[in-house]
């Protein structure tokens, strides 16, 4: 006798359908094109970003790495005492942090820039397009490695700052202010500083901050002559006879001739100092609030507006306007 065949029943396992399927891989290739356009962005910032160095004829030498990793086997200077009386806490941190002596100087310089050089070298040699997360890793561990080495000479040489601002400050003034530009005055200096030359950094930085307080000092002057106090008594007082000073149409030339150097700057700068000064006929704003503003610290505000004027001042000795003012005058 036949046994009756047997019915298959479906299968658990069995193939789903293409929707099916298709629905189910969804959130794999989601999170996959997640992962593309974030490395598209990081790309995109990635080659954006500028690497400056100071460049120097050993890096293209074979020994250049080792010269770059090895540190000096020289005795650490020590601490400096700190200035007997009451100081803050600012000023007392200052004075635990060593000094460099000249070798250990050269080495930090020459191993910042030359991590520098390395990260733009192999930046170079990748696709804008095509590089991978790790070829950028690599060279963004380079450029770390290159603010460590950058925060070495900046912390090392605030106390240079501090000895400076003494000389400079005046009732006037501010003395944390003072300081605060004098960092960002250092801070610029380590970048451009040309260890090559064999000079001490010291020497370059005071030079470079002391000159960046003149500017201050002369700036804070002419602001300080060009608003008078709005009291009503002082304005009750009968003036003895009318200033000398500029006519209507040299007024106009100046404000022609400030428009055409506003006109130079880049849209951020020139919305600084706009914002600033009060020239868009609204109250000046502090550094908090455009950084506020802005999205980005007060420290890089004031970074952008002290580049915006010295670009100003460029512009202003070019055209020589203070000699014209002065024959006006």
């Amino acid at each position: 006798m036949i046994a009756p065949a047997k019915i298959r029943r479906p299968s658990k396992n069995r193939v789903p359908s293409p929707a099916a399927a298709a629905t189910v891989r969804h959130p794999d290739a989601a999170a996959t094109e997640e992962r593309r356009a974030a490395l598209r962005a990081r790309r995109e910032s990635f080659f954006a970003r500028k690497i400056d160095f100071i460049p120097c004829r050993e890096f293209l030498a074979p020994e250049a790495e080792a010269l770059a990793s090895t540190p000096p086997a020289s005795a650490p200077v020590r601490p400096a005492p700190a200035p007997s009386g009451r100081i803050d806490s600012y000023l007392a941190g200052l004075y635990e942090t060593r000094l460099l002596s000249r070798e250990e100087e050269q080495f930090h310089f020459r191993r910042m820039n030359w991590l520098r050089f390395r990260a733009a070298t192999e930046r170079g040699r990748f696709d804008e397009k095509r590089a991978t997360a790790r070829q950028i890793d690599v060279v963004e561990a380079m450029l770390s490695a290159s603010e460590v080495e950058r925060t070495i000479l900046i912390t090392s040489n605030l106390r240079l700052v501090v000895s400076i601002a003494k000389k400079f400050v005046t009732a006037d003034d501010l003395f944390d202010e003072l300081v605060a530009e004098g960092n960002v005055a250092l801070m610029r200096a380590v970048d451009k500083f040309n260890f090559a030359l064999g000079n001490r950094f010291s020497t370059y930085a005071t030079y470079a901050i002391q000159r960046h307080f003149f500017r201050i000092s002369h700036r804070g002057r002419q602001q300080r002559r060009r608003y008078t106090p709005a009291d009503e008594s002082l304005r009750s007082v009968p003036a003895a006879e009318p200033a000398q000073g500029c006519n209507s149409v040299q007024i106009d030339q100046l404000k022609e001739l400030f428009a055409k150097f506003l006109g130079e700057l880049e849209p951020r700068e020139q919305q600084i100092v706009v914002a600033r000064f009060g020239f868009d006929g609204r109250a000046p704003r502090t550094f908090r609030e455009l950084g506020a503003e802005m999205g980005v610290c007060k420290e890089r505000i004031r970074q952008i507006q002290t580049r915006a004027m010295e670009k100003i001042r460029g512009m202003a000795t070019e055209a020589k306007l203070e000699q014209t003012v002065g024959d006006w005058l």
